[in-house]
């Protein structure tokens, strides 16, 4: 459990919050309060998951650094190559999958199998908080205790029926606590391919986001690789806008007509260029550097598209109509490579068995 002490017995003993070890430990209450022994709801869990193929956690310590609309496009894409995959949502305090989906006043319906996910394709479903919510209530905050986030989540694992699907990508909320450790432990036992950790490039977010891998690796999640969002604004040189400052009163002219006129008569090569900018401070190295001194794969980054979020805005693929000429090809690349990495982790299990 992240922050531990060094001899923690583990939440699951029965001296969990109550031995010598656990004195002073964050987590002390929690561990002394949680029921202890097996875990009846395990068995459900294992049951429903039993039809799941590959699991993919899309997890990141810090907040903010674009996990929901990059578990959106992941599903997207994953749909796109012909797998059936399903999206569960455990973000429950900020249930942002059903906007990313165009899927808002959505409700979850119960069957004889069970809960029914939301089906944005055919071959695409979503389970989330968010569509047990009112529509009246959706600015109203969920303010849960964990026992009570814990017990949602474990309904989700338990209760909605996928059916027979390749992919089921949970979207995680930020930090490495309840929901996080809840969903590892729920699944550990039907089996996980392993954790995609998003972060930005600057070093305020590496901070965090290298708890988010050393969570992985200290409770036995595979880290499938680190994303970099956010890697520079990029767009289409057309696509920007350009503005004359007045200085003497500090208000500004828009001139991009003038501009994109000047360029059209005098350098017409140049409509096709895209501009590119650092927003963050990426002196330090970034994602790439960071997963070098970790020991864990580096899938790629993936710049600040204006079209990409608009298309997260409007619930779209991100693949669709070619608008993001600059975010999907980078995207593309990445999830290519995590399917590449888990159909070779399979390949090796199954020559495994057959020996």
């Amino acid at each position: 459990m992240e922050n531990a002490n060094e001899n923690c017995p583990g939440p699951e003993s029965e001296t969990a919050g109550k031995s010598d070890s656990c004195a002073g430990c964050p987590n002390q209450e929690a561990c002394s309060t949680a029921p202890k022994g097996p875990d009846p709801d395990l068995v459900a869990i294992a049951e429903r998951m039993a039809t799941v193929k590959h699991k993919i956690l899309v997890c990141s310590c810090k907040g903010g650094v674009g996990k929901s609309t990059f578990s959106t496009q992941l599903s997207f894409a994953l749909a796109g190559m012909d797998h059936q995959v399903g999206l569960m949502d455990i973000d429950i305090c900020g249930p942002s999958i059903p906007t990313m989906l165009g899927l808002q006043g959505h409700e979850i319906y119960q069957s004889n199998f069970g809960w029914s996910p939301v089906y944005v394709e055919d071959n695409l479903a979503v389970m989330s908080i968010g569509f047990m919510v009112h529509p009246s209530e959706t600015d109203e905050p969920a303010i849960w205790r964990g026992p009570r986030k814990n017990g949602l989540i474990k309904q989700f694992l338990k209760d909605v029926y996928w059916g027979e699907i390749d992919f089921l990508v949970v979207d995680s909320p930020p930090g490495t606590s309840d929901e996080n450790i809840t969903i590892v432990q729920s699944l550990a036992h039907t089996g996980i391919d392993g954790a995609i950790i998003v972060t930005t490039p600057q070093e305020i977010s590496l901070i965090d986001v290298r708890k988010g891998v050393n969570f992985c690796k200290k409770i036995g999640v595979p880290v499938l690789g680190v994303v970099e969002n956010m890697s520079g604004l990029s767009q289409p040189l057309t696509d920007i806008k350009f503005m004359k400052l007045v200085t003497e009163t500090g208000s500004s002219i828009d001139v991009t007509q003038d501009m994109i006129s000047c360029i059209r008569d005098n350098a017409p090569e140049l409509l096709n260029v895209v501009a590119c900018s650092q927003v963050f401070d990426t002196s330090g190295g970034g994602a790439e550097r960071m997963c070098q001194e970790m020991g864990v794969p580096f899938l790629g980054k993936v710049p600040l598209d204006p079209q990409l979020c608009r298309a997260a805005e409007q619930g779209k693929s991100c693949f669709e109509d070619n608008k993001c000429s600059v975010s999907a090809p980078a995207l593309k690349s990445i999830i290519e490579k995590v399917v590449a990495s888990i159909k070779m982790k399979e390949d090796v299990l199954g020559g495994e068995e057959e020996d």
